[in-house]
């Protein structure tokens, strides 16, 4: 009876462990496509509203689920403090968030970039950046859907079989 609840047990926590890993896989292609739409809206803001960047970010964490939510209400809030600048504000804001995302550093590097050329331009050129922002976060996009595809059933399965493999090795 005990071998048998230390088995259900062994092959219950790999299986969590392996579905784990899945929602990782799914989750990032989701949070890049909130990213990319919380870029447009961004984008809109300045272009069309024209609206100030710290006024901008706080209606962006208002529309956006959380953790992105959070990294935009930071970022506001470090703007309206006026103590540091926008990419001091945008890099510290990220750092802060950056470990609740399933994204990547590929990921990481294209905001940091991008938050070096925020505020930095007219209207016109910044939506520029923006665009090339959404230009490189579109093909992350692609990548981690292929990935996703790839590899969610796969560590599923994983995690189920590695319980078992375990169970046998112990018997």
């Amino acid at each position: 009876m005990i071998k048998f609840i230390g088995a259900a047990l062994i092959v219950f926590a790999t299986t969590w462990v392996g579905f784990e890993l899945a929602r990782v896989l799914r989750q990032r292609p989701r949070e890049l496509r909130q990213l990319k739409s919380a870029l447009q809206s961004l984008e809109a803001e300045i272009m069309y509203g024209q609206t100030p960047l710290t006024e901008a970010a706080f209606k962006l964490s208002k529309q956006l689920p959380k953790p992105l939510s959070h990294f935009f209400e930071s970022f506001a809030d470090k703007l309206s403090g006026g103590e540091t600048t926008v990419k001091t504000a945008w890099e510290t804001s990220l750092k802060r968030v950056w470990k609740q995302l399933a994204l990547k550093q590929g990921e990481y590097e294209i905001l940091v970039q991008f938050g070096e050329t925020l505020g930095q331009h007219d209207r016109l050129s910044q939506q520029k950046q923006i665009q090339l922002a959404m230009i490189h976060l579109e093909r992350e996009e692609s990548d981690a859907t292929d990935r996703q595809n790839k590899y969610e059933k796969m560590m599923k399965s994983f995690g189920f079989l590695s319980g078992v493999l375990i169970i046998i090795l112990l018997l």
